[in-house]
């Protein structure tokens, strides 16, 4: 057996922390757990609408593509815990794995609690001691030769727990209810670190126009959204949006969301509901049709263009009368028309309901993280992992696969 180097602290049974854990325990540590809730993996089990999306296979190049903040400062990390030494833990341990569209990866059971089970396991296995119930409300510290050196933690429930070494992995600020609180960026704060301003990401947007919440349901399919901050183009993307009661969502939404700041009432929103089309070509379509229904009312005549429940708020908005009949409508509200299909504006008032939101944006400072081990470079013993730190990325796996190759790199060191 392995001789104990150090009392190792992991704050949070994510799989951040249950990586980190892991491998504190292969490092020859004697490490424990403090969870706060009752089980493990709490946020891990309801992703991927409790599929667990683990991780993506892409190469290398496309993975860091889909890191949309700090994507450098994971060089390291992801070069020593690759998602194929995260599939290999997993599979390991129990639960085989599939890969699907787009290189994401799933249990073959598309059950996330089975990826619970491996990573529980695998600490079994290393003999990792887990708290439950645990929270953890500040860190103690001494100065030693004009460092600041943590010595352990305080707990809510009154107790000290000493360590040699602290893994602060305790998750971002949404899903709230599964202790993503936010906590840990006061825990940090009070030693010093810098927090990026925490922002929910990959989440739903609220919007100023009124129309979308009613026809709330309606998923727009194959159309073009173009992300402006300011009136400056940021993105366009293709895909599906869903009209919601708060205003719009849907897979391209979600991952727009993740390009906005924390001033989300700076940025708007195009949709050309048309893409493969040019306005050229939009409006010799719609001549087209119009030609073969001439003495249709405007709704009818647009039947194959739109889907019928959009047509009445495009028609209102391009301001023609719902009693207009096709051979009645002039050119200019034509024209209206064809720009509003090719050109739907929408403007950001803010991110919906921050708990909601998939992961945190912002977090520890980068700046002021060791990217190699994860050590803070304030305090000696303190290292971090996971969401706690401002890196995110898009929905795909690569947050989960982040959570654990920043744990192995605290974990290991």
């Amino acid at each position: 057996m392995a001789k104990h180097n150090k009392q190792t602290l992991v704050i949070g049974g994510g799989p951040a922390g249950m990586t980190a854990a892991i491998a504190a325990a292969d490092a020859g540590d004697a490490v424990t757990i403090l969870e706060r809730n009752e089980k493990l993996g709490k946020k891990l089990y309801i992703t991927g609408k409790g599929r667990c999306n683990l991780t993506n296979i892409c190469d290398d190049e496309d993975f860091f593509k889909n890191i949309v903040h700090n994507e450098r400062f994971l060089f390291s990390a992801m070069s020593r815990f690759n998602r194929w030494d995260l599939m290999g833990l997993i599979e390991d341990n129990g639960c085989p794995l599939k890969t699907e569209r787009g290189g994401r990866v799933f249990p073959v059971s598309d059950k996330s609690s089975d990826v619970i089970k491996a990573f529980t396991k695998a600490l079994d296995n290393r003999g990792v001691n887990v708290e439950y119930g645990v929270k953890v409300t500040e860190l103690i510290t001494e100065k030693k030769d004009d460092k600041t050196m943590v010595t352990g933690v305080k707990c809510a429930d009154g107790r000290q727990i000493s360590a040699e070494k602290i893994i602060l992995a305790s998750g971002g600020n949404s899903y709230r209810q599964t202790g993503s609180d936010g906590n840990g960026y006061a825990v940090a704060k009070a030693l010093g670190h810098n927090i990026v301003a925490p922002r929910p990401s990959l989440i739903g947007l609220v919007c100023r126009e009124s129309w979308p919440r009613e026809l709330s349901g309606l998923t727009l399919k194959n159309v073009n959204v173009t992300l402006f901050h300011r009136g400056k183009k940021i993105k366009t993307l293709r895909g599906e949006v869903l009209l919601t009661h708060f205003g719009l969502s849907g897979p391209v939404i979600l991952t727009m969301s993740a390009y906005l700041d924390d001033h989300p009432d700076q940025y708007g929103l195009r949709i050309d509901l048309k893409p493969a089309l040019t306005d050229q070509q939009l409006d010799t379509r719609v001549l087209r049709d119009f030609e073969q229904m001439p003495n249709k009312k405007i709704d009818n005549a647009l039947k194959k263009l739109l889907p019928i429940s959009l047509i009445p708020a495009m028609r209102e908005m391009a301001g023609i009368d719902s009693e207009t009949k096709v051979n009645a409508l002039d050119k200019a509200s034509r024209k209206r028309l064809v720009h509003l299909i090719k050109n739907l504006s929408f403007q950001i008032t803010d991110f919906f309901e921050p708990n909601t939101a998939i992961v945190t944006s912002g977090g520890i400072d980068t700046r002021e993280i060791n990217p190699k081990t994860m050590a803070s470079k304030l305090a000696c013993g303190l290292y971090f992992a996971g969401e706690i730190i401002d890196v995110d990325a898009l929905t795909g796996g690569f947050n989960i696969q982040i959570a654990a190759s920043t744990g192995f790199a605290a974990g290991s060191h």
